[in-house]
């Protein structure tokens, strides 16, 4: 279980999030040059606050087309990662417009080596270049991709962050609408759930996120999806009706606004009979499992959901061996 309460340096981190990091994204403009700026920030606070442990390996995949979906990213194998069984598909976060692959190396090589799986890391197109659908395209795209190249979905894990998580499930969806396999699992880190943003403004009028407004987030948002309806199907989404959806497991920060939509997208997922298990780490910030080097409960948190990932893919082979045994019966 998670700890009941955030370590001391937890609490100061948030603390000084709120005095630094918070103000300073009230005044960035939401357009390209803000954009830049947005995308420098992260990339060197990540690179600071969660490096890619020495000793990974990483190469990079482009397969780009001039137009439409394309499979770009990048395989990371951590640290004495030498499973070839199984897969992980991890899509990262920050409001379809800030960060990559790159950015995110801290997190998918230590889940690559607490795992011991390979991780393809999705670079899929970024707003304000590129408005709704193009990074659930790429998404779906970089998933059929690794089916094609031999995967089987029974043995791919879908993995990731913020906004990396509706893509998750809109893949997900879409996979079981459409009569095709879907991965064996789920696992998200603070994961977008409601497009709207009405949940976590709700939330963060009750007790202020330490990073960022909820409005200011919203706009981010809409630098992706523009004027589209965020009501509608492949924004809000629907489980009803929707059978054999994969286990999922959620982690959450208690000091972040979008822990609304991590106990929104469980509720939801236990209303049409789907397991989710959800984690609520007192103290914590946004995909606080990206600052392993100032938060003491990143470390352990991604190992409980590395856990989560392997006894899925051990039970997807019990249950695949199972029925074999019952075909040749």
């Amino acid at each position: 279980m998670p700890p009941t309460r955030a370590s001391l340096r937890s609490h100061a981190l948030a603390a000084a999030t709120a005095l630094t990091l918070r103000p300073v994204t009230t005044v960035v403009p939401l357009n390209r040059t803000g954009v830049r700026l947005g995308r420098r920030v992260a990339a060197t606070s990540l690179a600071v606050l969660g490096p890619p442990l020495l000793g990974s390996r990483i190469v990079s995949v482009d397969r780009s087309t001039r137009r439409g979906p394309s499979v770009r990213g990048e395989w990371v194998r951590g640290p004495r990662a030498k499973r070839d069984d199984a897969v992980i598909l991890y899509i990262h976060g920050s409001g379809y417009a800030i960060c990559s692959a790159r950015t995110h190396r801290g997190v998918t090589t230590r889940l690559s080596r607490a795992t011991g799986l390979p991780i393809f890391a999705c670079d899929y197109r970024l707003a304000p270049s590129h408005r709704f659908p193009a990074a659930a395209d790429d998404v779906r795209a970089a998933y059929e991709w690794l089916v094609s190249e031999g995967h089987d979905p029974a043995r791919i894990v879908i993995a990731g962050d913020s906004a990396g998580g509706h893509l998750g499930v809109d893949l997900t969806l879409q996979l079981l609408q459409e009569g095709v396999t879907p991965p064996a699992a789920l696992m998200f880190f603070s994961p977008l759930f409601d497009p709207t943003f009405a949940l976590a403004a709700d939330r963060e009028r009750r007790r202020r996120d330490p990073m960022i407004s909820a409005v200011r987030v919203q706009r981010l948002l809409d630098l992706y999806f523009g004027e589209t309806d965020r009501t509608t199907e492949r924004m809000t989404f629907s489980f009803e009706g929707v059978g054999g959806f994969p286990a999922t497991f959620l982690q959450a920060g208690g000091r972040e606004m979008m822990a609304a939509d991590a106990e929104e997208l469980a509720r939801a997922l236990a209303a049409c009979g789907g397991r989710c298990d959800l984690e609520i780490w007192p103290g914590q910030m946004h995909v606080f499992q990206a600052m392993p080097l100032l938060v003491p409960e990143a470390g352990p948190a991604i190992e409980r959901a590395a856990d989560f990932v392997v006894a899925e893919l051990e039970a997807a082979e019990r249950r695949g061996a199972f029925r074999l045994m019952e075909e040749g019966a």
